[in-house]
């Protein structure tokens, strides 16, 4: 076969595929003069720390998810701090925790005393796995943080299961989920605490902000006593004796991201049809190229914070490093996930966690190994991160397509280049963090 610079990959010196811009079909958030009047309403009003519109915000919440209580807080790692306090738990309680997560699922519940004990994620869904998840169970365990990893639901009818079984309060991440539902039960609705991330790159950003949610009163309570001292005022409890100090930290949303948060939270469902349009599309058409896109199964309607997929090594002779160097070549922007896995990191592999938990003389101190989660860390090796399009059109996906059908169909051709082996050892970093 002779090759021409037209059909030669990118990477061997052919042209790139993807030509068009992508910057407008990655920009995100998607503001409108809706969401700058919603704001400058705030600045005008004056009251810029407290508000009704926080008020407003959270009855929105409540609607959304059918959650009966909702506190507004400044971002979504307070809300997870919220969580854990809420939970009233003592030093050396064990709470089961997935290491694919962004950090803000784990490290808030040392503050309470409470120990992360890492469990593997699953596969197919690549959220918590149930069979691990009960094996690290222990007398001292008393909660499970579910997260919902890239906006796909966890398997919740056996990690319902086990948190029965075993008597386990769930707190819910739900940060990357806004919209998408469980079995026709919202995402946000499904913990004991659930909590949403507003954080400028959620599906409905405030630029930063978190919601904390609950059906028990004594959760709402001790969260507002953790956080917010303008509503201890207001309980109807002896925890109004709180209300001078609070437990000590200020939690509350600036009224101005509230405003904002609500035009978001309106558009929500405009913005995912348009999210998930192309994103099913685009998973259409890589599946047979020998990715694994999670699609959801029936019972599922799946979101996208972020697009993940998975590339099989069985039908793709390329190391994921020369994968995607081949694909940024042609103009892809294609990448690690941006989060590394939590257990592997120096705060708890050097110790460091130990300068905030403070356990009692007869709980051990946990090691972490970075070796631990075999499963995990074989399964996060194949993983690609590739935008995911909030504003794009088909034209552009189809140059996707293109590049990614170009480099498989040369996948020989790339690993036998001196290309493949000047770049085969290079580290690929991740995409942006937040």
């Amino acid at each position: 076969m002779i090759h021409t610079s037209e059909n030669l990959p990118a990477i061997l010196g052919g042209t790139p595929t993807v030509t068009l811009d992508q910057k407008e079909a990655n920009r995100w958030p998607l503001l409108t003069e809706e969401d700058e009047q919603a704001v400058l309403d705030i600045l005008r009003d004056g009251r810029l720390s407290i508000h009704p519109v926080t008020r407003e915000l959270e009855k929105d919440y409540a609607q959304f998810s059918g959650m009966k209580y909702t506190l507004a807080h400044n971002n979504g790692t307070a809300a997870l701090l919220a969580a854990f306090f809420a939970l009233d738990l003592k030093p050396g309680d064990e709470i089961l925790v997935p290491s694919a997560t962004f950090w803000a699922s784990v490290l808030p519940m040392l503050w309470v005393g409470a120990v992360p004990i890492f469990c593997e994620s699953e596969p197919d869904r690549l959220g918590l796995d149930p069979e691990d998840l009960e094996r690290k169970i222990t007398g001292r365990t008393r909660a499970i943080v579910v997260v919902h990893l890239w906006g796909l639901p966890s398997k919740m009818t056996e990690i319902y299961e086990v948190a029965k079984k075993y008597n386990l309060k769930i707190i819910e991440d739900a940060s990357h989920t806004h919209g998408a539902m469980w079995r026709d039960r919202p995402c946000g609705s499904l913990g004991d605490i659930s909590v949403f991330s507003l954080q400028g790159d959620k599906l409905a950003p405030a630029g930063e902000g978190g919601i904390f949610l609950c059906r028990d009163f004594a959760y709402y309570e001790r969260a507002t006593m953790l956080g917010d001292i303008t509503r201890i005022i207001e309980l109807e409890t002896q925890a109004r004796r709180f209300a001078a100090t609070s437990f000590g930290i200020k939690t509350r949303i600036a009224p101005m991201s509230a405003a904002l948060a609500r035009i978001q939270l309106k558009r929500l469902t405009e913005h995912n049809r348009k999210r998930n349009d192309s994103l099913i599309y685009l998973s259409e058409k890589l599946e047979p190229l020998g990715f694994h896109t999670f699609l959801p199964p029936s019972h599922i309607k799946r979101v996208y914070f972020e697009y993940i997929i998975r590339f099989n090594p069985d039908q793709i002779p390329l190391p994921i490093s020369v994968l995607l160097r081949s694909l940024q070549a042609e103009g892809c922007q294609a990448f690690l996930p941006r989060y590394p896995l939590v257990h592997q990191q120096p705060f708890f592999t050097e110790g460091h966690f130990k300068s905030i938990l403070r356990l009692p003389e007869d709980v051990p101190v946990p090691h972490y190994a970075p070796d631990a989660l075999q499963a995990t860390l074989q399964g996060n090796r194949n993983l690609i991160k590739l935008p995911s399009f909030p504003n794009a059109e088909k034209e552009l996906l189809d140059q996707y397509v293109c590049a990614f059908e170009r480099v498989i169909r040369h996948a020989d051709d790339i690993m036998n280049s001196p290309a493949a082996l000047e770049n085969s050892g290079d580290t690929v970093l991740p995409g942006e963090r937040s």
